[in-house]
């Protein structure tokens, strides 16, 4: 169920990444996609060094990383880094959203601000749980659902720690269990053909992906272990909510998540 209530809502946040509206306004300021995606993303940390971001973002490579941070930073201010996304969420969002988005504001909202009450071990999810709330309705519901995400993304890095397994490594475990092209998650994360080649036959060796390149068993163990983790430390969000309250949560999140799909805010989605 934790999953569910987290999928749910989960495009109302992830399309930040993509929508032109951000791409512009990052552009305005200087900032290519990378540059603007990391920068936007960091801005709620303050002007911090490449290090930060490769400890946060984890699955990226850190060649990428250093050569937009802290470069970033002689061109925009995190707070105006801020700004420009929060704009460009609230144009994208207001193509696709309805106007009367009161009750899962306020569920979301819930969710958000008890997992304000667990910062430790979540830095990311700290720095934007210490950003003010916004005003406009559609914001508030963005943000709720950006700290709903990385309250479970700091989670996620801390059971791919426990179970020893880096950056790189998250990623073809996640392509090798069938959903995601390769290409796409090695081109944005910009590890090349030879390290990634290189991680998927270390994977080989141990067990863990076939020759297939799919998941073997120890694999499917491995990473089902991982999620597992990652649901059960991201469940404490969710319990200010009954039971009924998020039935009512997933039943009110899922069209405003088809609604972002459906009118091309996520790539390859439509």
């Amino acid at each position: 169920m934790i999953r569910t209530l987290f999928r749910s809502l989960e495009a109302v946040h992830g399309m930040i990444y993509f929508v032109p509206e951000a791409d512009s306004r990052y552009a305005s300021v200087g900032l290519d996609r990378p540059g603007g995606y990391f920068a936007s993303r960091a801005a709620a940390l303050g002007a911090v060094g490449a290090e930060v971001v490769i400890a946060t973002f984890y699955n990226f490579n850190p060649a990428i990383v250093r050569a937009r941070i802290p470069q970033a930073w002689e061109k925009v201010t995190p707070q105006r880094m801020l700004e420009l996304r929060w704009e460009a969420a609230d144009e994208a969002l207001a193509k696709v959203l309805p106007d009367d988005l009161k009750e899962i504001i306020e569920l979301a909202r819930r969710a958000a601000e008890r997992a304000t009450d667990m910062l430790s071990g979540r830095p990311l999810f700290a720095a934007h749980a210490a950003l003010p709330w916004p005003d406009e309705p559609r914001l508030q519901l963005f943000h709720a659902q950006t700290l709903l995400r990385e309250f479970r993304g700091d989670g996620h890095l801390a059971a791919l720690l426990r179970h020893n397994i880096s950056g790189i490594e998250a990623l073809v475990l996640h392509v090798a269990t069938g959903d995601y092209p390769a290409d796409v998650l090695r081109k944005t994360r910009a590890w090349s053909e030879e390290q990634w080649a290189a991680t998927v036959e270390d994977l080989q060796q141990r067990g863990l992906v076939g020759e297939d390149q799919f998941l073997t068993d120890k694999g499917r163990e491995l990473r089902n272990g991982i999620e597992e983790d990652t649901d059960r430390m991201a469940a404490p969000a969710y319990d200010v909510l009954s039971d009924q309250e998020k039935q009512r949560f997933v039943e009110l999140a899922s069209p405003l998540s088809q609604a972002v799909v459906a009118g091309g805010l996520l790539p390859g989605r439509r």
